[in-house]
């Protein structure tokens, strides 16, 4: 029996020994030589690289909003440029089409005509024609900065446009504003011309000449004339062709003018500052008219057209929209300055044509596609 037990007891005490001594064993094996096996590698890897991609793919996306956010305000800047954007540049001075919309308005509001698709590729033409005159006169005008201008001149250029269309300066203003059109533009392009006429002043002003003789064979005949004849005239001047093409040419501005109508070949082809307006003169006195001229005019029915009459300036064409008879007394002294006056403006005029033609033809001028 106490052998049996010995026995037991011995077994018992050799089994704890052998876990004790596999548990040492197993402990160190793993502490120093056991490792992972490949697939448990990858769990453990792939655990990390997919919460490594989750943070980098919240980091991206964080970023293509923000860039999203960019984006937008880009493109929303660049249709706005492509709403308005560059339409041309003149020497250093930029046309957009902002310019050309604006100075289309300006000329169906000054000129009391109404928009229509078949007029819209005269009309912008015209408006480029002009904003392009004006910018070469603008450079000009920036290079000699001591030019200056009476605000008296503005005021009775802006009464006289108004009076064009038999209404005031406020309700040219009211309807500027009605069709979006801001009324310095117009304001500015008056102190442009009368900047520009302050410089071919200053520059040709020196090369005046007028022949007090004939004025005073004016005055003679105007004396003991108690009423007078103004005549209501525009004007279409086309720069000179060769003598064997003239007769073609003539022919030829006659049908535009039948076709499209004096004012708007006016506008088109006309050379002189007054196709802006369609060619128009205004009233004319009897009296204020050139000695070459007079005659043609005089004997140009309403509603006719002159012969074409060759000039210094080129072919010029007048049409005699109406005339009126006026009973009045005239100041000679003062019909002696306005003669004087007209004579120096056709010169000037003559200096400011042949000045301009300089210019435009060294000024760089560059159309950009829509």
């Amino acid at each position: 029996m106490i052998k049996i037990k010995k026995i037991i007891f011995f077994i018992i005490k050799l089994t704890l020994v052998t876990v004790v001594l596999l548990t040492l064993i197993l402990f160190f094996y793993t502490a120093f030589f056991y490792e992972p096996s490949s697939i448990e590698k990858k769990v453990v890897e792939n655990k990390i690289i997919k919460e490594e991609e989750k943070k980098l793919k919240e980091s991206q996306i964080q970023e293509k909003i923000s860039d999203t956010t960019q984006d937008k305000k880009e493109i929303k800047q660049v249709k706005t440029t492509i709403k308005d954007g560059l339409y041309a540049t003149v020497g250093n001075k930029p046309i957009t089409k902002s310019d050309i919309v604006n100075e289309v308005k300006t000329i169906l509001i000054l000129n009391n005509m109404t928009y229509s698709e078949d007029k819209q590729e005269s009309l912008q033409r015209m408006a480029v024609k002009s904003i392009i005159n004006k910018s070469i006169k603008e450079i000009e005008i920036d290079k000699n900065n001591f030019l200056q201008f009476n605000q008296d001149d503005i005021n009775n250029e802006l009464t006289r446009l108004a009076s064009k269309r038999n209404i005031d300066i406020i309700t040219l203003k009211k309807i500027c504003a009605s069709n979006g059109l801001d009324f310095s533009i117009i304001e500015n392009q008056i102190k442009t011309e009368l900047l520009w006429n302050s410089l071919i002043f200053y520059l040709y002003g020196a090369r005046l000449s007028i022949n007090l003789n004939e004025i005073d064979e004016q005055l003679k005949l105007s004396q003991n004339k108690k009423e007078y004849t103004e005549y209501l005239v525009s004007e279409i001047l086309i720069k000179s062709v060769e003598r064997d093409k003239l007769k073609s040419k003539i022919e030829e501005i006659k049908n535009q003018i039948k076709i499209e109508g004096f004012e708007n070949v006016a506008m088109n082809l006309s050379i002189s500052q007054t196709a802006i307006k369609g060619g128009d003169l205004g009233w004319l006195n009897e009296s204020v008219i050139s000695k070459k001229f007079k005659s043609i005019i005089l004997n140009t029915p309403i509603g006719g057209l002159s012969e074409p009459t060759l000039s210094s300036e080129g072919i010029l064409i007048f049409k005699v929209r109406d005339k009126r008879k006026i009973e009045k007394k005239i100041d000679l002294e003062k019909l002696k300055k306005q003669l004087v006056n007209a004579e120096k403006t056709k010169i000037l005029h003559m200096y400011s044509m042949s000045h301009f033609d300089n210019l435009r033809r060294s000024t760089s001028i560059n159309f950009f596609n829509e």
